[in-house]
């Protein structure tokens, strides 16, 4: 007789490993010290001072050798970003550590995603598409064979032909309806101006977080989609995603025109229907630069600067490139220039706070630009 022996039930979260407990948190402070891993185990060994995180069996040190060990950080002895002095050389965080912290950051802000190996955006069309619809009718030349349904089509030529002497004819064929499913270029534009760390509140950790986690989200479930990424203060200039954990604010104002003008230049590149560009922002645009000089105003909403943002929202809408602005501040003298904005544009705009602004850019990439081509 087969039987089972049960002991003392251990809770899933026991089972883990010193370092599978030890790695989320060290990958959470990662976003806040910029991808500094030496810095993010130093804060690490602050909060075993007040919690213990660390034992006399699994120390600060075997969590580090065990990063190294298992690849998430390496010895670099030529310096570089993402650095902090260590024993020998400075850390170094890797590509897989990298995408670490998209996972995690896809997992808190969007939950699991299964992962698709076509592009999803629905459009209103049928047809040569890519995915199967509910719809059914006769074959016709340019099908693909595997849209045939053999079951549905053996029994259109036992009824039209019989079964004394089967045949099966073209016009028994019988194939299922597909949908045409869309691919989608998105440019993400990142206010790094110097108000995203003003007042105490941290607004550019989550910025960065939700950057890496849509990365990560269309990597998985729309690997057809692009995603390039912007991002904007007294200049604007595109970041790889690889690049995101590193990000910083700067001493800069907000230069929303020039992030624009890259933003349009990248998507007059790409050869896809739906376009779309979003931003997220604290505050008005502030500065510009022309002949190579900066025109700087930090008070109010400065009309020619205004202007010029309004006039590239009115170029985008007329290239079929809508915007949606994330507007993470609240203050009310905002709520003027981004009616505007959107209204010139014919996009949208949504005054977030930083708790929601995963699940805002989520539900909009989702939603949008579902166009017929």
């Amino acid at each position: 007789m087969i039987g089972h022996q049960f002991h003392r039930y251990i809770p899933e979260s026991d089972k883990r490993t010193p370092f599978d407990k030890l790695l989320p948190l060290f990958v959470e402070l990662l976003n806040y010290t910029n991808g500094d891993p030496k810095e993010a185990l130093d804060w690490m060994e602050e909060i075993n001072n007040q919690t213990p995180l660390f034992s006399d069996t699994y120390t600060r040190d075997d969590f580090e050798q065990e990063l190294k060990r298992r690849g998430y950080l390496r010895e670099d002895y030529g310096g570089g970003k993402g650095n902090g002095k260590g024993n020998g050389g400075s850390l170094k965080l890797t590509g897989k550590s990298e995408q670490q912290m998209r996972h995690q950051a896809l997992e808190q802000l969007f939950g699991k995603m299964k992962k698709a190996t076509k592009g999803s955006h629905r459009t209103k069309s049928t047809g040569n598409g890519d995915e199967a619809t509910e719809m059914r009718r006769p074959f016709i030349f340019g099908d693909k064979p595997e849209q045939i349904l053999m079951s549905d089509s053996l029994r259109n030529a036992q009824i039209n032909n019989g079964t004394d002497d089967f045949i099966l004819t073209e016009r028994d064929l019988e194939v299922y309806e597909t949908e045409n499913l869309s691919q989608a270029a998105t440019v993400l534009m990142i206010d790094i101006s110097h108000s995203m760390i003003l007042y105490g509140e941290d607004r550019i950790t989550p910025a960065k977080k939700v950057a890496m986690a849509l990365a990560e989200f269309i990597m998985k479930r729309y690997p057809k989609d692009t995603l390039d990424i912007v991002v904007f203060g007294d200049d604007a200039w595109p970041v790889q995603v690889k690049d995101l954990p590193y990000l910083q604010v700067g001493p800069y104002h907000t230069n929303t025109v020039a992030g624009l003008e890259l933003a349009m230049e990248i998507l007059r590149r790409k050869k896809v229907a739906n376009k779309q560009i979003f931003m997220i922002t604290d505050g008005k645009p502030s500065c510009l630069k022309e002949a190579g000089q900066y025109y700087k105003n930090s008070f109010g909403l400065d009309p020619y600067i205004v202007g010029k943002c309004l006039n590239l929202a009115r170029q985008c809408k007329k290239t079929g490139v809508f915007i949606t602005t994330f507007m993470i501040a609240s203050d009310p003298y905002l709520q003027k220039f981004v009616d505007e904005f959107t209204e010139a544009n014919g996009g949208k705009a949504l005054f977030t706070g930083l708790q929601g602004l995963g699940d805002s850019i989520l539900t909009d990439y989702e939603k949008n630009r579902r166009r017929k081509f």
